[in-house]
């Protein structure tokens, strides 16, 4: 055990599995927006690091972005379908990192349910720009780091254990099953 946890008067330890990992991953998703979106083998200068806009996370835990067909990281996906995300969803809380697979569909019904009319900066032919794809990612595990009852009580929980020298974190974290 940590020796920040063994100060824990309460428990900051739970594993998620099923869809109670994939409610705790949603909301998390849905609050943060975007992530950093890893592939294996990077082409280009980012080594395979770039920041993605998450169009969707949908009740079955599956993540679903909008990719440019001559990207590097749909090339990259296509080598190797492994993926990584790390989620920030606040300044002090709400830390999700995830592993698992990527894959590209050119679902034109699809892409018309993820549009969003300010993607037309990098699509510049609107909805119909034929070099729009969509990467979905399947889940298979993944780690977070949260609070319990939001950044308010954990903020007074810090301050009033500092004043009264004792570990008071509202932290919450664990594995994630899908």
């Amino acid at each position: 055990m940590d020796s920040i946890n063994r100060n824990q008067p309460e428990a900051n330890r739970l594993d998620l599995s099923g869809q109670d990992a994939v409610h705790r991953m949603k909301d998390m998703v849905e609050d943060a927006d975007s992530c950093f979106f890893v592939t294996g083998g990077g082409l280009g200068p980012n080594r395979g690091v770039r920041p993605m806009s998450v169009r969707e996370a949908d009740d079955a835990g599956q993540l679903w972005f909008l990719s440019a067909s001559d990207s590097h990281k749909n090339a990259e996906i296509a080598a190797n379908p492994a993926v990584k995300l790390y989620f920030q969803k606040s300044a002090h809380a709400g830390f999700l990192e995830v592993d698992g697979y990527a894959e590209v569909l050119t679902d034109r019904a699809r892409i018309h349910a993820l549009w969003n009319f300010m993607l037309k900066t990098w699509f510049t032919e609107g909805e119909d720009d034929p070099r729009i794809t969509v990467i979905r990612v399947i889940p298979r595990q993944g780690y977070y780091w949260d609070n319990k009852h939001g950044n308010a009580v954990a903020g007074a929980k810090v301050v009033v254990g500092a004043v009264i020298g004792k570990t008071l974190d509202d932290s919450i974290e664990g594995t994630l099953s899908f």
